[in-house]
């Protein structure tokens, strides 16, 4: 699941020229990802990366892959860097469409420290708990991409992946049962694009579409049945068995496929109070949507 770029390949994106992206919103314009995807693809050794990338986030056993990109982002100023940031837009198009759904953020949206947040929050410092993210839209994003731009210097906040559909497979039926009844809610829905109607109600196991619909927040902040607590619960304790964990450094991008698994981050290192806010952890989110689902324009 970790790709590292032909250094063929690394060496001829450094001095790859790609245009500033413009929006369908809240879509990538088809324009812009046309033009990217021309220039990616005249670049020796491009495509047999893309059809790793593809192969594992889509694969059998696959689900989730992370972009070695550091030297890109080195080479390119950081990866904050605009001209990263078109490389990263551009890769990521091979997979699936970017879109942003929040109207009052760009494309990337960012996802710093803020000492004072909810510790259980993205920019908290505490335990980010296994989730999907949109869990209460209708069309969640198929997929949710994370952009290391600086890792904790403190050296906490690895992330944490794990596999939903074999977590379930570990239930007992009657607990299944349960998880596939509309008995569960999370969050508010308020000024969304592209990601459907709100989900008031929905199953965890929403067979409908593949997706594992779970938050471990809803555990603690929502009102749910004991039964279907318990069953929640109990998928709970079954992701954090089959978890997987890895420090994401910078430059690199991690892809996940929402419909195979669920992702969250360990706490912070103590100690984020003596570093300054411009130093701490630093990520940019960017979600993907399949392009049959994001429309005709994709």
């Amino acid at each position: 699941m970790i790709i590292d770029l032909p250094s063929e390949l690394e060496g001829a994106l450094i001095n790859l020229p790609l245009p500033p992206w413009e929006l369908d919103v809240p879509f990538l314009a088809k324009s812009t990802r046309e033009r990217y995807r021309a220039g990616l693809t005249a670049v020796p050794r491009f495509e047999e990366t893309a059809t790793a990338l593809r192969r594992a986030l889509t694969g059998e056993g696959g689900g989730y892959a992370v972009l070695r990109l550091g030297s890109l982002a080195k080479a390119l100023g950081g990866a904050d860097d605009q001209r990263f940031l078109r490389l990263a837009t551009a890769l990521a198009a091979e997979v699936a469409v970017p879109f942003s759904p929040f109207p009052r953020w760009p494309l990337w949206k960012d996802i710093g420290v803020k000492i004072d947040k909810d510790p259980g929050k993205s920019s908290g410092i505490g335990y980010n708990a296994f989730h999907m993210d949109l869990v209460n839209g209708t069309l969640p994003p198929d997929y949710t991409t994370l952009l290391c731009v600086r890792r904790d210097p403190l050296g906490g906040g690895p992330s944490i992946l794990s596999d939903g559909h074999a977590a379930v497979s570990r239930l007992s039926e009657d607990c299944r049962a349960l998880l596939a009844e509309a008995a569960y809610h999370y969050g508010t829905f308020f000024d969304l694009h592209g990601v459907g109607e709100e989900y008031a109600q929905f199953p965890v196991l929403d067979g409908s579409n593949g997706f594992v619909r779970f938050t471990a927040k809803m555990l603690e902040r929502s009102q749910l049945g004991q039964a279907h607590a318990d069953a929640a619960r109990q998928l709970a304790e079954e992701l954090v068995r089959g978890q997987v964990a890895f420090m994401l450094e910078s430059g690199d991008y991690l892809i996940v496929n929402q419909r195979r698994f669920l992702h969250g981050r360990e706490a912070l290192q103590d100690g984020q109070e003596t570093i300054g806010a411009t130093d701490r952890r630093l990520l940019l989110q960017l979600f993907l949507r399949a392009p049959a689902v994001a429309g005709p324009a994709a």
